[in-house]
């Protein structure tokens, strides 16, 4: 119909989601942002972050990995390296990477060569962490 949105979420393994929603928000390259029906098209690139959308007045949340994301004004195609539900991130996995993570960047400097690979671990076990918490 012409009143509705079409979602649908594709990692390189599988097509993860596809529905009618009435709203999806998600993270991209300026910021999050959120999708009605009708939007302008848009083409833009996403990144590590919540992705979250509404059906049925329930929100549905997932950490979704870098990609791109095609908006039409019926449709919203988010094509990402990957996708969890919050339902599946395991809280104590999430938890020790965290504190793997900052006791690694304690004894650094921004100067040493893994900084930012450490703390891009650092930032994404934040990030399934806080996603997690809303389930």
């Amino acid at each position: 119909m012409a009143d509705e949105l079409m979602l649908e979420i594709v990692t390189p393994e599988k097509l993860a989601f596809s529905d009618i929603v009435g709203e999806v928000t998600l993270s991209g390259s300026e910021g999050e942002f959120g999708v009605l029906i009708g939007h302008a098209p848009l083409l833009c690139s996403v990144k590590f972050g919540e992705l979250n959308y509404t059906k049925d007045n329930k929100k549905t949340y997932y950490v979704a990995g870098e990609g791109y994301v095609e908006i039409t004004n019926l449709k919203a195609t988010v094509l990402v390296e990957s996708i969890e539900k919050a339902e599946s991130i395991l809280k104590e996995e999430a938890q020790k990477a965290k504190e793997s993570a900052e006791a690694e960047l304690a004894g650094m400097n921004k100067d040493d060569a893994d900084y930012e690979r450490i703390k891009n671990t650092l930032d994404r076990a934040n990030e399934r962490l806080k996603v997690a918490e809303k389930v």
